[in-house]
């Protein structure tokens, strides 16, 4: 993009400011800033919007899982899950860390069944590592602390035996709606193993749990499919003893949980892999900044459309000031003064349309953040609000692309003017 002297910027000022006889070129000029405006506005409140849905939805994972999990890659779990835990929790990076059982079951209440993802975890330790228990909306998970060894029911009056409490689960809301399940409620899980072992097959495991809590995370596979018990229930489900299948880490930096898992893993020692939420959530990210690119190109369509008025504008302004060029070059302007001159007026268009744009664009974006203009359905979006995020980047970003559109507008008409043989426009002057 060429520097530009005092001299072209002079006249290119003098040349946009509409006479009478060049009304029609003055309406066009203004419909191209307002083009330019339009267009930088719109992708800055769009990628302000797509942004805002990221970071809620980013925030939102992070809350209900764990950024680093660690597993073994053979047998049926971490039996050893005591010592690496304490060891793992020391590792650089790491805040705090979890023990979980995760069961495949079906769960059931009468004739309604529906396959859930059990979770079995000790309440103090995952509150350090996810905020799910938080989401408790019906009910507690209180119940899901662990019971003390040896801890019985007081005496009762009544000589006859007590019947043993029934251990305690936490579904989530879509899940307890198909079931037809609330607080209080008794379900049916079935394990395909933890059984036995027949002649025939491995016997499936029933076991009844009371319905102790309702959580409502947000998020429909978690609210559909998951379940909370306590982690002892969690393998007397499964039958394998005093394993868990992972230990669950929160990191300090959440961006660099693939290289803190790597570090993780290769403490841990041979037999053992890592994941991260990263790698869990590959392709919703991925949806996300197709998203997002797509929304770029869709509404940097307006600014093209801008940018082709400013063609139109300039060729226009050529055609109408041929002979003050050809006066021009009689006087000793240069070919590539020339062209910068016209260059000049197309960037005077983009920059001032560009610097409109962004104010309204952020403006916007910082008022629809601030007070929740439009307002959404949460039982369909589990939000009551689009959100707004407006990044200075996207501005720097949007910024150059629209000026530099409005400059690969001013080419041709400035290589036209350029072209103007000063001779010939002035032959019948």
């Amino acid at each position: 993009m060429p520097s530009l002297t005092a001299f072209e910027l002079f006249v290119a000022r003098r040349y946009l400011r509409a006479k009478r006889r060049q009304a029609l070129i003055g309406v066009i000029t203004t419909i191209s800033v307002i083009g330019v405006a339009a267009g930088v506005a719109s992708l800055i409140i769009a990628l302000a919007i797509t942004n805002g849905f990221r970071q809620d939805l980013q925030s939102r994972l992070l809350a209900a899982t764990a950024h680093v999990q660690l597993m073994r890659t053979q047998g049926d779990g971490i039996s050893d899950w005591r010592p690496v835990l304490d060891r793992m929790q020391h590792q650089p990076h790491v805040v705090a860390a979890a023990p979980a059982m995760y069961d495949q079951v079906l769960v059931s209440r009468g004739a309604r069944a529906s396959g859930a993802l059990l979770k079995g975890l000790i309440p103090a330790d995952e509150r350090r590592v996810s905020q799910m228990l938080s989401f408790v909306k019906q009910g507690s998970a209180a119940a899901l602390e662990p019971q003390a060894a040896g801890a019985s029911q007081p005496p009762s009056a009544v000589s006859a035996p007590a019947r043993p409490e029934l251990p305690p689960i936490v579904l989530g809301k879509d899940i307890a709606d198909d079931l037809g399940a609330s607080i209080g409620s008794n379900v049916l899980v079935t394990s395909p193993q933890g059984g036995g072992l027949t002649p025939f097959a491995l016997a499936p495991k029933f076991v009844s749990f009371k319905v102790v809590g309702i959580f409502e995370s947000g998020f429909y596979d978690y609210d559909k499919s998951w379940g909370f018990i306590r982690l002892s229930d969690s393998q007397s489900v499964e039958g394998l003893g005093d394993v868990i299948s992972v230990v669950e880490f929160k990191v300090d930096d959440i961006d660099r949980a693939p290289e803190i898992a790597k570090e993780i893993e290769k403490a841990a020692g041979p037999g053992y892999q890592t994941t991260n939420w990263q790698e869990q959530n590959r392709q919703l990210f991925r949806a996300l900044r197709l998203e997002r690119v797509v929304t770029f190109i869709t509404i940097g369509l307006i600014v093209l459309v801008a940018a082709l008025n400013i063609l139109i504008s300039l060729i226009m302004m050529v055609m109408e000031k041929t002979r003050d060029i050809a006066v021009l070059m009689s006087l000793g302007t240069r070919k590539r003064q020339i062209r910068r001159l016209f260059i000049a007026q197309g960037m005077l268009i983009g920059v001032v349309g560009t610097a409109i744009g962004l104010v309204v664009g952020y403006a916007l974006a910082w008022a629809g953040g601030h007070y929740h203009f439009i307002s959404l359905s949460p039982e369909v979006y589990s939000i009551d609000y689009v959100p707004f995020a407006p990044r200075a980047i996207d501005g720097l970003i949007v910024a150059v692309v629209s000026i530099g559109i409005s400059f690969i507008a001013t080419l041709y008409p400035s290589w036209s003017a350029s072209r103007i043989a000063p001779a010939e426009a002035l032959r019948y002057e």
